[in-house]
């Protein structure tokens, strides 16, 4: 069973820093597109990265291009979402996906 947990969320300061992690386990990570969403209050989950497995496929939502930054080590089974110039427009739960799998979310509320 294909389990995904993210960690690293926490309130900051607009302007400021975090960074997200999503470990995964269960099946062979390495050969799978990992992607990062959010969901912030009243409103629908949106995409926010994603990356292919070989790391050569990224996209991003226009709302964080250039301030955010998705990567992977395949070796430790995790993605990461590097999330610099945080803005309090930004504030939601993250999660992870990997096809149909989700993980539990972190919270990030960013204040002004």
């Amino acid at each position: 069973q294909v389990q995904l947990v993210e960690s690293g969320g926490g309130l900051v300061q607009a302007g400021g820093s975090l960074r997200l992690s999503c470990a995964a386990s269960g099946r062979t990570f390495s050969r799978s597109t990992m992607g990062w969403f959010r969901q912030a209050p009243g409103k629908e989950r949106e995409f926010v990265a994603s990356m292919g497995w070989t790391g050569s496929s990224t996209y991003y939502a226009d709302s964080v291009k250039g301030r955010f930054t998705i990567s992977r080590d395949n070796a430790k089974n995790t993605v990461y979402l590097q999330m610099n110039s945080l803005k309090p427009a930004d504030t939601a739960v993250y999660s992870c996906n990997s096809a149909a799998t989700w993980g539990q979310g972190t919270h990030v509320p960013v204040s002004s």
